[in-house]
């Protein structure tokens, strides 16, 4: 595990420490559910982006796929 050493304008500070203790949970670990989850949300962000380039030059095959499928369920 690392130290990380932040530097938070006081009133900031104060705000997180008070969110903190309305969840029940110490600062420390409510920073690291910050982190966790942005890091999350760019591991999806990252997903996305490769599958879209995957699909690029490929709309018409997807549109076609999209008619087909809505044709079979009687959409």
């Amino acid at each position: 595990m690392t130290a990380l050493t932040v530097r938070l304008a006081d009133d900031k500070h104060q705000r997180l420490k008070a969110l903190a203790q309305s969840r029940g949970t110490t600062l420390n670990r409510l920073i690291d559910d910050m982190a966790t989850q942005m890091l999350a949300e760019h591991d999806a962000e990252l997903r996305f982006q490769l599958r879209a380039a995957r699909g690029t030059g490929k709309e018409q095959r997807g549109l076609d796929l999209l008619a087909k499928a809505a044709q079979s369920s009687g959409g």
